[in-house]
């Protein structure tokens, strides 16, 4: 299971950084003046590569305009600014509307960690336009993400088994067996990217924000951020938070939480959604396909899984639809309401031993195409997710807490609380056991949260806002399903949220829209 927002479902974590007396050693200095005054060359995109996921070249706006993308050079080291370089790759759309109205770059990004904005920021296209009016829409592959010097761990075929495993150990071998292939997966990617690892801290991706910021042309940097997107966006405020402009963040990481407790949060998170799906499902007027009431909906899952834990069905040949597997699809199917109709007929085919829906939800989640090739979502994920939190647990420590889990999710507990292995073998020490992201002296921070939210849980929203500090962090609730808010086409929360960044109209602190 993910990291939706800190992904791993396999492993679920909350990202950290440095701390403060750590930052004043290094300094949140302006960027070496060589690499602020380059000056981005904007051309046709490409079409993504293989670690940003494949596919075709985006489709023109629809003004006709094209999408264009362009690289930014950064120091592979912040600490050390006039060292190594590496390119980050960047996309806008330019604005749409008068020249004289245009306020500058509004920069996305859209979370994971390890998701590619590149390839993302297009499919949302249209649910921006309004915001497109006044602003050049901007994101990026953040360090060791897609094409922007890509962490790269196990080929194709390892992930493909390595996604198969068993991911919630039952006995003493299957337990030294999941260890030993994390520990393998560790051991590739410091063999394979070694040189970048060090340098894939949220801390380093909010110094290249302040870069950005400069070579776009901006005073201050205007930013929307979404689920782990939120957590960046709070470290960058703390790092420069007289450089913040206009910002949202949507899907909100809870800054308060460690690796545990943001998996646990987790847990409770997405059985709250799965709970949600299961009432829905029950109130039809036609019935549920998948069960006769809300509980034996959830039952039938939980038996689902628990024999597919010995006995897989056919998935997407050659490939079964395992335990871990179904597990995964199920949290994909529960990031949208939307998706909730995806997740019905996954579960009927499932019971009649056709897995197929599911495993394509799950390999959805994991960055697998149809091709076979995977993006470098899990690899950017866990380097970056390692990188910056310091807690390592051990398979002992793991098992204590399995009753905790367990009980806020039946489902999805076991999952989130053995993937806090993830980073146990991991070459580079964390950062830091949670973030900061107090920024006095900030411009206010409209901060939603969706009560419906399995994979950034409604309360982080408060305690983001609380951690940004008095007079900055202003809370918007919505009360729906999915992950995030803004995209859910709700208007309450759209013009809220347009009439900030457009207008500069802070909504009141504690609005609710539903």
């Amino acid at each position: 299971m993910p990291n939706p927002s800190r992904p791993r479902v396999a492993a679920l974590t909350t990202a950290a950084l440095l701390s403060v007396s750590v930052l004043a050693g290094c300094g949140a200095d302006a960027p070496d003046e060589d690499l602020s005054a380059q000056k981005p060359s904007w051309e046709d995109c490409p079409a993504p590569s293989a670690a940003e996921g494949g596919g075709d070249a985006p489709s023109s706006l629809p003004n006709g305009d094209q999408w264009q993308c362009a690289t930014l050079k950064a120091p592979l080291d912040w600490d050390r600014p006039k060292g190594d370089t590496i390119d980050l790759a960047l996309i806008r759309a330019k604005a749409s509307g008068a020249a004289d109205r245009r306020i500058g770059s509004l920069v996305f990004n859209f979370g994971g960690p390890g998701g590619s904005g590149v390839t993302t920021l297009p499919s949302f296209a249209d649910a921006y336009t309004t915001l497109r009016t006044r602003y050049d829409l901007v994101s990026f592959d953040p360090r060791g993400v897609g094409r922007s010097a890509p962490v790269e761990c196990e080929n194709d075929a390892r992930l493909d088994a390595f996604f198969q495993r068993d991911a919630t150990p039952d006995d003493a071998a299957e337990r030294t067996e999941l260890l030993a292939d994390t520990k393998e997966f560790n051991a590739a990617c410091e063999d394979n990217s070694k040189k970048v690892l060090p340098h894939v801290r949220t801390t380093d991706a909010a110094r290249d924000l302040d870069l950005m910021r400069q070579v776009l042309g901006d005073d201050k940097l205007h930013y929307f951020g979404i689920s782990y997107g939120t957590e960046l966006g709070g470290v960058y405020a703390h790092l420069f938070p007289k450089r913040v402009g206009r910002a949202v963040f949507d899907a909100v990481v809870d800054p308060t939480q460690n690796a545990e407790q943001g998996s646990l949060g987790q847990a409770k998170g997405f059985q709250l959604a799965l709970d949600n799906f299961a009432a829905d499902c029950a109130s039809q007027s036609g019935g549920c396909p998948v069960g006769d009431s809300a509980q034996d909906v959830k039952d039938r899952i939980a038996a689902l899984l628990e024999d597919l834990d010995s006995k897989p069905i056919p998935g997407i040949p050659p490939r079964e639809l395992t335990q871990t597997a179904a597990t995964n699809g199920i949290a994909q199917a529960l990031y949208s309401k939307d998706f909730w109709e995806y997740l019905t007929e996954g579960l009927e085919q499932a019971y009649d031993g056709n897995g197929q829906t599911l495993m394509v939800l799950s390999d959805a989640m994991n960055g697998r195409g149809q091709n076979g090739e995977y993006s470098n979502i899990t690899a950017a994920n866990t380097s970056i997710n390692c990188a910056d939190d310091s807690p390592r647990y051990t398979a002992g420590y793991v098992e204590r807490k399995l009753p905790e889990f367990r009980a806020a999710s039946p489902v999805f507990g076991d999952f989130l609380a053995w993937g806090m292995l993830t980073c146990t073998d991991w070459a580079v020490p964390g950062a830091a056991d949670r973030p900061d992201v107090s920024a006095p002296g900030s411009a206010p921070i409209l901060v939603v949260g969706n009560t419906g939210d399995p994979a950034t849980p409604y309360e982080g929203a408060r305690r983001m806002a609380q951690a940004l500090g008095e007079g900055v962090g202003v809370e918007l609730t919505y009360k729906g399903q999915g992950h995030g808010a803004y995209d859910s086409g709700n208007k309450c929360v759209q013009d809220a949220v347009n009439g900030y960044l457009l207008e500069g109209k802070v909504p009141t602190a504690g609005t609710v829209c539903s």
